[in-house]
């Protein structure tokens, strides 16, 4: 009996610390009831602000703690803290909320909000620092589903650390009772990843004119699409009271696919999609409003009060978590032409009934007097009944301009059954950037200046919020002096093409090479009218073209990074077949041929080297020959310069700053034996030295993997493989601080592995992202350079093209009229050949 007690003892022992391993919600919530605000005895929340749902999901309560605002279109702020450190997901919204007491709600996201106190007025600020929406609601608003799958980030290295919420409250007659107002919202939270991610994509005419008397005006906005796939799933239109119809279109072929049709004078609401559509890259987005100026006797200009008009289109949309932006906006015509195309249907306005123009208005009769205790039971009730009928999306409109004349509307009665669940209603987020950033970066920044004059009702729901720089996706990068980003290289870090940038339209040779000078000029090495194919070189790898003589063309190209303009050339008659570049701190540049077997050091204002290493025409394979050297890399600290040779010899070479013959390691793969060992090459391709670590890394070409050794001694450190390389890795480059990006080969017949760019963590191997083009198509992307504020450019030596790519935090900097280039997509298929490198 003893024994069987004793045994039961180690079993709860066991069980409580295996329970114990299980980070439960609630053992990191000490930090939210510290700082805690308690609520108001009059208040219907929850005294359990935080609520665990299970191991990885939770519930918080977010209220107003019991305030009586003093006049109308008081806007009131509260802040609560995120009970936990790390990383979770929002996924659903519960709003409570009367609309005879409540014009709209709005919840923000921020790591320090404006004020310490219970709540403040928000004329004072909603955040600090960059905030962005995380949710919204609105009287009227019927629910609206999102896919499943769908959750918004908050917490962790990138996200959020308080939520701050804001209450507009429209009527004060509201609080002729004296009651006190505890509306607000509570999250569904969870710590599980979503690999969808929601946004909202806003057509804005900025600059429509209705004439008076006008019968028939059409406001026109169309933008080129120019990011990765979205899909649509719900819409919104938004007008004044001179607005008839609203439609949005997606035009791909000239083909015009209807996106949403509606009346702007029904409630304001998000409606589903009819059927699904899906936006690609070079897609066109238009949407057309029609208005009428009957019955004005002067003009009607784009504002925020009820006398004024907008013309918005709203689109909410989800991406791939990886490639996901939250916001996007256009508020230009990039092809007027296009709408004499647009279906009749858009030209059509749709009848309303009176009593839904009243719902839409806001008309109500004066309330009648009731005694204090009829009045908060119906403010009660109606709470109640409406609290899943609210959603974000029609906030967002009126954020964005809807006349806040409004004080008061008949009560809407939706048409679902609202469930008492939590999770029964998903509500979108969409985090907001400032509309003002994103607007003042068009041509027409004047006009634009002109109309956000006007709409002030919009401006002071706008001025709660700081313009959220670098918010979608970014890396927090420390202070001067304070170590290694590396770490924070994780999760949502990403990159895609700069597709404004220019230079893929130079007209190049075959790029062999890229390199960034102290300047961060980008420096280009291509073989202008020469190229390297099947003919270029016998069974003894002697050139077989010497007829031909040098390159007549200026062979390295110095480049703006920015417009891609020219700075600077050389290299006119020099070289046969260039390959490899790279620059020394001083500036020199370090080239190598595979033609004339050799490397050579250049200074930038040089037209004779200054170095040359290896014997002109001539492959071998002891300390004075080369044999089709690929790259060479110079140590920054040491001055020690290190050669990849090449396709024909496996190994690579050290020399003296002076060029004199050091060391050397490496031999060719046994391919019979299988897996490539440690120091084993087949074609050593690229190099990138690691200074943090004094370690060379060796992109081994045909073994599809990087591999890294000690530079002084040539010493094996270790092997960096992943499938996804595929067989082939062509070039590998390193950022200081703890990137490392690379690119692959075209996949062999039946491997489906893509050609694409990778970006990852040096300490640990991880993949963080991958990137492709998204004008043109790699072919052979051969070489790769990154500087440190996370700005890559890829040579292709078969597409003989340069694209650049850019961290998705710099690039939402861009304006919407850049975001609007026309490019022609080009694609080509190459047969896959060894020799074309």
């Amino acid at each position: 009996m003893a024994g069987l007690v004793n045994n039961l003892l180690i079993l709860f022992l066991v069980f409580q610390n295996i329970c114990l391993g299980f980070r439960s919600p609630l053992s990191v919530f000490k930090r939210y009831k510290d700082t805690a605000r308690p609520f108001s005895s009059e208040c219907l929340g929850s005294d359990q602000p935080v609520i665990s749902l299970g191991l990885s999901d939770f519930a918080l309560d977010i209220r107003m703690p019991g305030v009586m605002p003093k006049q109308s279109d008081t806007y009131l702020c509260m802040s609560v803290p995120l009970p936990v450190d790390d990383e979770a997901y929002v996924v659903d919204f519960k709003p409570h909320a009367s609309m005879d007491t409540v014009h709209h709600m709005l919840l923000f996201g921020c790591n320090e909000p404006s004020s310490t106190e219970n709540y403040w007025d928000c004329d004072e600020g909603t955040c600090k620092d960059k905030s962005n929406i995380l949710y919204a609601w609105a009287r009227n608003a019927p629910p609206t589903r999102l896919p499943k799958g769908v959750g918004f980030r908050v917490g962790g290295e990138t996200g959020g650390r308080f939520f701050v919420l804001q209450v507009h409250y429209g009527d004060i007659s509201a609080f002729r009772d004296k009651h006190k107002d505890c509306s607000g919202v509570t999250l569904h939270l969870t710590h599980q990843k979503q690999p969808l991610i929601a946004g909202m994509y806003l057509m804005m005419s900025v600059n429509t004119v209705i004439p008076p008397g006008e019968k028939v005006v059409d406001a026109d906005i169309a933008c080129h699409y120019k990011r990765f796939p979205m899909h649509l799933f719900a819409y919104r239109v938004h007008t004044h009271r001179l607005g008839k119809v609203v439609s949005g279109y997606r035009v791909r072929n000239g083909q015009w696919t209807l996106i949403g049709r509606q009346s702007p004078q029904l409630p304001q609401a998000f409606y589903p999609v009819e059927r699904p559509v899906d936006v690609s890259y070079d897609d066109i987005l238009a949407a057309r409003c029609v208005f009428s100026g009957e019955g004005r006797t002067t003009e009607t200009h784009i504002g925020g009060t009820a006398d004024d008009e907008m013309c918005n289109f709203y689109i909410m949309y989800y991406m791939e978590a990886k490639h996901a932006v939250s916001y996007m906006t256009c508020t230009q015509n990039a092809n007027p032409e296009m709408f004499r195309n647009i279906p009749q249907e858009a030209n059509i306005p749709i009848p309303v009934k009176s009593d839904m123009l009243k719902m839409s208005h806001g008309h109500h009769e004066e309330t009648k007097d009731t005694d204090k205790s009829s009045l908060l039971q119906q403010a009660k009730k109606e709470e109640e009944e409406i609290l899943d009928q609210g959603d974000f999306y029609s906030l967002l409109s009126k954020l964005l301009g809807e006349r806040e004349d409004v004080v008061r509307v008949h009560k809407h009665n939706p048409t679902e059954k609202a469930e008492s669940d939590l999770v029964a209603e998903i509500a979108n987020v969409v985090q907001k950037k400032d509309l003002a950033r994103e607007i003042t970066n068009h041509d027409e920044r004047d006009d634009t200046i002109l109309v956000r004059d006007r709409i002030h009702k919009f401006h002071r729901l706008e001025s709660t919020l700081r313009p959220p720089e670098n918010r979608h996706f970014s890396l927090q990068q420390p202070k001067h002096g304070e170590g290694s980003w590396e770490k924070e290289h994780t999760g949502d870090f990403h990159i895609e093409e700069a597709v404004e940038w220019p230079g893929l339209d130079l007209r190049l040779g075959q790029v062999s090479g890229l390199a960034l000078d102290p300047e961060n000029n980008l420096v280009l090495f291509h073989r202008g009218d020469h190229v390297w194919d099947e003919n270029s070189f016998d069974s003894k790898f002697v050139y077989q073209q010497r007829g031909l003589g040098p390159i007549e063309q200026n062979t390295i190209l110095v480049l703006n990074p920015s417009n891609a303009k020219l700075l600077h050339s050389m290299g006119k008659s020099l070289f046969y077949l260039p390959h490899g570049l790279s620059i020394d701190k001083n500036g020199n540049y370090w080239v190598t041929d595979v033609a004339l077997h050799q490397v050579f050091k250049l200074g930038a204002d040089d037209k004779e080297p200054l170095l040359i290493l290896g014997v002109a025409l001539q492959p071998g394979s002891d300390k004075n020959h080369f044999c089709q050297p690929t790259d060479v890399a110079v140590d920054p600290i040491t001055g020690s310069i290190y050669v990849s040779d090449g396709y024909c010899n496996s190994r690579i070479i050290q020399f003296s700053p002076n060029g004199l013959y050091v060391n050397q390691w490496g031999e060719g793969t046994e391919t019979s034996l299988g897996r490539a060992r440690p120091g084993q090459f087949h074609i050593p391709h690229s190099l990138a030295l690691i200074p943090d670590f004094s370690q060379l890394c060796v992109a081994d070409r045909e073994n599809g993997r990087i591999q890294c050794f000690r530079s002084e001694t040539g010493e094996f450190v270790r092997e960096i493989k992943h499938k996804s390389f595929g067989r082939e890795l062509f070039a590998v480059s390193y950022v200081p601080g703890g990137l490392l990006f690379a690119v692959n080969g075209m996949p062999y017949p039946g491997e489906a592995e893509p050609v694409q760019g990778f970006v990852m963590n040096f300490s640990t191997g991880e993949i963080i992202d991958t990137f492709i083009p998204l004008r043109k198509s790699f072919e052979m992307p051969h070489d790769v350079v990154a500087s440190e504020d996370k700005t890559v450019f890829v040579g292709d030596v078969h597409a003989r093209a340069v694209w650049k790519f850019a961290s998705t935090e710099k690039m939402e900097h861009r304006s919407v009229k850049k975001a609007g280039i026309e490019v022609q997509e080009i694609k080509v298929l190459l047969k896959h050949s060894k020799w074309k490198c």
